[in-house]
């Protein structure tokens, strides 16, 4: 019996306007890697795809029909899409490749491409991001579970579900190393300025957290307002 493979039921979204490539490239995944997959077209799909199906990674291509592929990888960053995103393009160029990683790329990849080599990479970038995904954090009394949604009491042991804009606040708070950040940087990076949404949006979500994680929410020790904005006391 072959060995599965460490991509083995794992589901991998490819964005690209070729149908053909799309359909070979899913084949040939389904066949060598045992993953499923998913398909989108264009930038503007792949966006309202990679919010609703749970994929494990994204093989995105930077020429799509209605946007910059970077764009749409800058998007789902800010958006708190954080699963491996490998870009496919036909330029060969250091600085291509810059613009794709600065975008928030894992991993940029030129056509034409092999297989073998872009499994490999694809494996690399999904190893790397589970070891990451299992990480434990601290926030003043909490053991912070990213991967499992949870936020775990240290002393008594009682957990608290988090949603996952939630967990994306947290994380950006925490990457801040204790700083400030104004409710309109949390906008920008969390919901990535989205149509309808406003800080209002930020300040609810700031209220439900503190329901969750401070034994007084009116007067917080652990998520703290500053004049700035909100801030990590931990």
């Amino acid at each position: 019996m072959q060995a599965r493979t460490m991509t083995a039921g794992k589901t991998i979204l490819l964005v690209d306007d070729d149908p053909n490539l799309r359909q070979s490239l899913a084949e040939l995944l389904r066949l060598h890697e045992e993953v499923d997959t998913l398909d989108a077209e264009s930038g503007s799909a792949a966006l309202a795809m990679a919010r609703t199906s749970d994929c494990d990674a994204i093989l995105l291509a930077v020429r799509l029909p209605d946007m910059d592929g970077r764009d749409v990888c800058r998007l789902l960053r800010r958006q708190g899409v954080r699963i491996p995103i490998l870009m496919l393009t036909a330029v060969d160029s250091d600085a291509d490749a810059i613009l794709g990683l600065n975008a928030g790329a894992n991993d940029y990849i030129t056509k034409p491409f092999r297989l073998d080599v872009l499994c490999a990479r694809l494996r690399a970038q999904l190893r790397q991001h589970e070891r990451s995904e299992y990480v434990v954090l601290t926030i003043g009394p909490y053991s912070f579970h990213p991967r499992a949604k949870l936020l775990i009491d240290a002393e008594s042991g009682r957990e608290q579900r988090l949603t996952e804009m939630e967990i994306a606040i947290l994380r950006y708070l925490l990457h801040t190393q204790g700083k400030a950040v104004p409710r309109e940087t949390l906008l920008s990076q969390v919901w990535g300025y989205s149509t309808g949404v406003t800080t209002h949006t930020v300040e609810t979500h700031v209220y439900r957290l503190r329901q969750k994680m401070e034994n007084d929410p009116t007067k917080p020790k652990i998520l703290l307002t500053e004049r700035e904005g909100y801030r990590l006391s931990c």
